[in-house]
């Protein structure tokens, strides 16, 4: 049990914290509305960073309870965790341990510091991709703009330590791409936040199925990587509405 709860924070901490619980609660209804995951298999988290001195740690991360299910996920029963992967101990999620995947979400907030969020899933056309450890070929200029190109398979690893986080890390600490699919387990995406992250599960699984579909029918000509490379960066700079503040 950790030493660590969350009391010890400053109020604009456990404000934070608090945000981020009741954030990260709503979008794992996300997950089973997109036909993400079966059961209670997969997760959401969030991390929360800390820039001054006062707190007791430099940051923490929200991630879902380890085996409950999506109907009785609330803010109050979502998971605190150290970026070492430490539950924080609370007044709410008292008993509840962490996903089984926290070591893994835990390696990826400590060495991809721009990641904000982190999504895993058993989506079923993106983990059939995983399952025959094949990448997902860049052919729909929505991969362009998403992931800009193809999307790759990450190592073979057992849950329970950080051996999947690695994976991650080795896999797309290089890459475009906010998504990976870790070789027959299945994928899991990164952003800014947990709802990016969210979003990049969401379009991976839809351009998993549409390839696929695409490859009933003949084999997709992968979009050539000059365009790839135009696509993504007018996805990136251009599209949507941006700040000019």
């Amino acid at each position: 049990m950790s030493t660590l709860h969350l009391n010890n924070f400053s109020d604009s901490a456990s404000q934070a914290i608090a945000a981020s619980r009741k954030t990260v609660a709503a979008l794992h209804a996300e997950l089973p509305r997109n036909d993400l995951v079966a059961w209670t298999a997969g997760n959401v988290s969030q991390k929360v960073e800390f820039p001054g001195a006062e707190e007791p740690v430099a940051g923490v991360f929200v991630i879902k309870p380890s085996g409950v299910s999506y109907d009785e996920l609330t803010a109050a029963n979502m998971v605190v965790c150290t970026l070492d992967g430490t539950k924080i101990d609370d007044d709410t999620s008292i008993g509840l341990s962490p996903s089984s995947d926290t070591a893994a979400h835990a390696y990826v907030y400590r060495n991809m510091p721009a990641v904000g969020g982190v999504v895993h899933t058993h989506s079923p056309y993106a983990t059939s991709w995983a399952a025959r450890g094949e990448p997902i070929p860049c052919v729909l200029t929505m991969m362009a703009d998403e992931f800009g190109g193809d999307i790759p398979i990450g190592p073979f690893a057992l849950i329970g330590d950080d051996s999947i986080g690695r994976g991650i890390v080795e896999t797309l600490q290089d890459s475009r791409s906010r998504a990976v699919l870790m070789d027959r387990h299945g994928p899991f995406t990164i952003g800014t936040d947990a709802k990016d992250a969210v979003k990049a599960a969401v379009l991976c699984e839809e351009v998993a199925r549409t390839v696929h579909l695409a490859r009933a029918y003949g084999e997709p000509e992968r979009i050539a990587q000059h365009q790839i490379d135009a696509l993504y960066a007018r996805y990136q700079n251009v599209y949507g509405q941006k700040d000019n503040t």
